[in-house]
């Protein structure tokens, strides 16, 4: 289900208690789509990282994927995929504890200094740190 603004999404059913709503949301037009079993493999890593990290990217609408030039078949456009800041994070870490938590779909950023996770079909691209 997408929800036309992430204030729509029921409280009582938002479950993940290091994320919100908002900035699961799509960025350009603040619809929300919520895939929960990729929502709690975030939450399991965020549990075991033990520290905060910052969601760049999670949910994209398709109009605005195709805006900012994001693959045809983004995994973001069915809130499977989040872009992770790398501030203040050990990457190889990261990933290794991503991989534990169940995510599948690894894109390695270094000049932007992040990591694309997602719950797709096990596949990689970018250059590893």
């Amino acid at each position: 289900m997408i929800y036309n603004h992430y204030e729509e999404y029921p409280k009582d059913k938002w479950r993940w208690k290091n994320f919100t709503p908002k900035e699961m949301s799509c960025r350009g037009d603040q619809n929300l789509m919520v895939d929960e079993e990729a929502m709690d493999k975030l939450q399991a890593l965020r549990d075991k990282i033990g520290k905060p990290f910052h969601i760049l990217s999670s949910y994209r609408s398709p109009s605005y994927n195709k805006k900012i030039g994001g693959a045809t078949r983004s995994q973001h456009m069915v809130a499977k995929a989040f872009d992770v800041s790398m501030l203040n994070h050990d990457r190889k870490e990261f990933e290794a504890e991503a991989r534990k938590a169940g995510f599948t779909g690894f894109g390695f950023y270094p000049g932007m200094n992040f990591m694309h996770i997602d719950t797709g079909p096990a596949r990689e691209w970018g250059t590893r740190w």
